[in-house]
């Protein structure tokens, strides 16, 4: 597989017809492909999830980063706009969907889009991609470590954001969730209850909790960092979506 791509910054529309910054990474060639909307974490839109855009678009996916903190302000620095962001309580789900929405619309109207469409998120963003599977019609979901599925936010927590364990029933598609058995947000137990209300409700999943690994292991550029359970679930990313996703 060739990972020859183009990447850049491009505007896409989101909720209630907002402008926003988009990262797109796509491969050359013309052979139909997925598209993947790449949901950030909490720190915002930042250079770690763009590399994560451009990997999708090394594995033959045509993937978009949304900047869900444009509206923080054009010119202002990523790191400001997640600063303001954060102090308001992060996203509201509302916005985040139609966010979302936007991003797919713009991936299915990419020459060479097969119209299936996945959603990854991490931290915040694995939250907010359960939103998206149980909110949008799509295709594939992976929530990586995701809090406030099952249960509220402390309440010293930035994050604004209730429980979607309710909504379950909802979810359109296969989800893959990863964690990490030493993670607090979401505890390993919250893990099971969420698992638990799946297998219930009938809906298609598989869940991964890797020994060892706290919140944010994927992060390369953080002491979290585990490289074993990292490797494993971007071999099990790359397994869902390629069952998925394909044409």
């Amino acid at each position: 597989m060739s990972d020859q791509m183009q990447a850049g910054t491009v505007s896409i529309t989101g909720h209630e017809g907002a402008e926003l910054e988009a990262y797109l990474a796509r491969p050359l060639g013309d052979r139909p492909r997925g598209g993947v909307v790449v949901i950030h974490h909490l720190p915002g839109y930042d250079e770690g999830t763009k590399q994560i855009t451009r990997t999708f678009a090394a594995r033959g996916y045509a993937a978009i980063c949304p900047n869900l903190y444009s509206r923080e302000g054009k010119g202002v620095s990523p790191d400001d706009q997640a600063a303001a962001a954060r102090a308001k309580g992060g996203v509201p789900d509302e916005q985040l969907v139609g966010d979302v929405a936007g991003a797919a619309a713009h991936l299915n109207g990419l020459e060479g889009a097969n119209g299936k469409v996945g959603v990854i998120g991490y931290c915040s963003g694995g939250r907010q991609a359960f939103l998206a599977a149980v909110s949008l019609d799509l295709d594939a979901a992976v929530d990586c470590y995701g809090a406030f599925v099952v249960k509220e936010p402390p309440a010293e927590f930035p994050l604004q954001a209730g429980p979607l364990i309710a909504k379950a029933g909802d979810l359109s598609c296969p989800l893959l969730g990863l964690f990490g058995e030493d993670d607090q947000f979401p505890a390993p137990d919250e893990v099971a209850e969420l698992d638990a209300e799946l297998t219930r409700l009938g809906k298609e999943h598989e869940f991964h909790s890797y020994p060892g690994a706290g919140h944010a292991f994927f992060a390369v550029e953080r002491t979290a960092y585990r490289p074993e359970a990292a490797v494993d679930g971007w071999k099990r990313i790359f397994d869902f979506y390629g069952r998925h996703l394909a044409s």
